[in-house]
């Protein structure tokens, strides 16, 4: 049977970013997928104004959606950079409401324990997400949307991206969709330069020469994107035996119940 797999991100480029491979594999396997983006990204620039910049973004994501196969996106088009600041308790039942529409089998998201994430936007959604996911099975949680005909779901598999090599339990194996991942997040060519030109201009505020160790991609920010995402997920993949690999927290059941299938 197919799976339905709901993708909770801060930002446009996310999805892509920590999960591409992923989902490009998910829905190669005949899942359906479908990526909820909290904010509108319309900070993350040096070169538009914050109403263009969203715009822009937009169609970005709904170009990489199509790329990995994804459906277009559920934008919910909060603020950049302010989704802590949103109303207590907001983001999280928007998400509970979103699993209890699509009442996906896989949940995709930050993993909440991961203590290092220094962007606010990434911590809302990571704790949100987390929130939702682990309680959105309960009918008073939110019974409000009993009464729009939402029922309460348990989602069973919950993959938490982290950097941590140390949280992480599952490493997906993306070799055949490393290049799906890349293609994807060329689509947000508005990011892809931010980010390079952010690197640059720190690289360069500490003296450093970029062009003497990246060459000709400096002035190439796709081919930079590309090289660091193939980097990173050729390390990640290596501890694992793969070519490329993405890392999770993965989690299904409660420990106890965990316990007893691992024991029958």
């Amino acid at each position: 049977m197919s799976k339905t797999v709901l993708v909770l991100t801060p930002h446009p480029d996310d999805a892509e970013v920590f999960a591409g491979g992923t989902i490009a594999k998910m829905v190669a396997g005949g899942a359906r997928v479908i990526i909820v983006i909290a904010s509108s990204g319309n900070k993350g620039s040096f070169e538009y104004d914050a109403e263009t910049l969203a715009a822009i973004r937009r169609e970005e994501a709904i170009r990489a959606a199509a790329v990995l196969g994804a459906e277009p996106p559920v934008f919910l088009e909060h603020p950049d950079l302010e989704l802590a600041l949103l109303p207590p308790g907001l983001l999280r039942e928007q998400f509970v409401r979103l699993i209890r529409q699509y009442k996906p089998d896989v949940v995709i998201a930050e993993d909440p324990l991961y203590i290092a994430e220094v962007h606010p936007d990434h911590r809302a959604v990571a704790r949100a997400a987390s929130d939702a996911v682990n309680f959105c099975h309960l009918p008073l949680f939110h019974p409000e949307h009993m009464d729009e005909g939402l029922e309460p779901h348990f989602v069973v598999e919950k993959y938490f991206y982290t950097p941590d090599p140390a949280g992480a339990n599952k490493i997906v194996d993306i070799t055949d969709t490393i290049e799906k991942k890349i293609a994807a997040m060329a689509e947000h060519k508005s990011q892809v330069r931010f980010l390079v030109e952010e690197v640059v201009r720190q690289a360069q505020l500490a003296g450093l020469d970029l062009g003497a160790t990246l060459g000709p991609m400096v002035e190439d920010p796709a081919a930079a994107m590309a090289w660091a995402l193939r980097s990173e997920a050729a390390q990640i993949g290596q501890r694992a035996g793969f070519a490329y690999g993405e890392a999770f927290r993965y989690v299904r059941f409660h420990p106890i119940v965990e316990g007893l299938l691992g024991s029958s």
